[in-house]
């Protein structure tokens, strides 16, 4: 995406008044093609809408698509680390490419602040005190999902999910706090978009639940096919698979499903309201939770910037630490791994118009931090 690289460079370079005398550069590697691009133009455009609110000029953006691909995402890092001298790093939806680029990124010496992936190994003994995750540990809305499918009294939940860090991490959070039978576990192959055998086995089995994690496209191929199957089980999932980009190609299918988020846009706060009209108005449609966790990621940056200075690294650390920024969320902090404690909300898909939406109808989780924090020694 050079085209775009250097049109963000040249049209964005916006931010606060901050001691770093040059240019502060920020590399952001996210998917904008392929399978899952809508969840990087989100993280984008979320980012740079507080990037561009905050009116300042001593912020330059450079923004490269992964194309959802390791590989790829491993070569745009070296370049942007070791040719374009970035001063931190963001951006990253999937959480195998996160494994791919993070530990490498903050060997270097270099910041990378998360928007999205929080796989467990960068939370336990994999953490880094350079390495802040703004969204949540990959577990975290999984174990509200299995919070709330026990207060609902499921008793035999089939569940499944790609068999990727993040799947993994979201059916082991499911499991953490759902404490009823399985009537089956699968693992999905990553960018899967036929569920017919999976299908026949839920509806095979004497499941009274289905759980499933199947964010992006792959979310809008099942619950399609589950709506044409036949099955008749209600379903509770994480907010990746019923989230604003999502809901409207699926339609009526997911009317009525309970999911989890720590966000949404009913959230009542000053800030959440403001960046609920300032992100319709900025791009034409409502934000989704990629979006809120892309804009609060930049505040965190820039409130940082506004106090320290990059070259000095400690400092630095500790003005990330201090989170002193208005989250979308309301009250946000950081637990010891550098990972946020919060409230994870139970919403349910509404229609407002003609627009598919969520409302929050409960909170599934209060102060929630993650289950790795222990093991990290910080």
């Amino acid at each position: 995406m050079k085209f775009f690289s250097l049109a963000a460079s040249a049209a964005l370079a916006l931010g606060v008044v901050s001691a770093h005398a040059e240019p502060f550069k920020v590399g952001m590697i996210t998917t904008l093609s392929g399978g899952g691009a809508g969840l990087g133009i989100d993280v984008r455009d979320g980012f740079m809408l507080a990037v561009k609110q905050a009116g300042n000029e001593n912020i330059e953006v450079i923004i490269e698509d992964d194309q959802r691909k390791p590989d790829i995402a491993v070569q745009l890092a070296d370049k942007l680390v070791q040719s374009e001298k970035v001063d931190v790093l963001t951006g990253i939806i999937w959480s195998n490419l996160a494994m791919a680029v993070v530990p490498a990124v903050t060997a270097q010496g270099k910041f990378y602040l998360s928007p999205n992936a929080g796989p467990s190994a960068l939370a336990g003994k994999g953490c880094h005190p350079n390495y802040f995750n703004v969204a949540w540990q990959n577990d975290n809305l999984h174990e509200a999902a299995g919070a709330y499918a026990k207060e609902a009294g499921y008793k035999k939940s089939f569940i499944l999910a790609p068999n990727y860090p993040a799947g993994k991490d979201a059916l082991t959070g499911y499991k953490r706090f759902y404490d009823g039978e399985l009537a089956g576990e699968i693992y999905t192959k990553l960018g899967q978009t036929d569920y017919a055998a999976e299908l026949a086995q839920i509806r095979a089995s004497d499941a009274d639940s289905v759980f499933f994690f199947l964010p992006g496209g792959m979310g809008i191929s099942f619950l399609k096919q589950y709506a044409d199957s036949g099955v008749d089980l209600p379903v509770v999932g994480p907010a990746f698979s019923f989230d604003q980009g999502i809901l409207q190609a699926v339609g009526d299918a997911a009317l009525g499903v309970k999911n989890t988020s720590q966000w949404n846009k009913d959230i009542d706060n000053a800030t959440n309201k403001a960046f609920v009209e300032s992100f319709q108005a900025e791009y034409g449609r409502l934000p989704s939770l990629y979006a809120s966790q892309g804009f609060d990621t930049a505040n965190l940056l820039l409130s940082a910037m506004g106090s320290a200075d990059v070259n000095d690294p400690d400092a630095f650390r500790a003005a990330l630490k201090a989170a002193d920024f208005s989250s979308t969320r309301g009250d946000f902090e950081f637990g010891p791994n550098h990972h946020p404690v919060q409230d994870i909300f139970v919403r349910e898909v509404i229609k407002e118009g003609d627009v598919y939406t969520n409302k929050i109808i409960a909170t599934a989780l209060t102060d929630r931090a993650d289950a790795y924090a222990a093991e990290c020694k910080m």
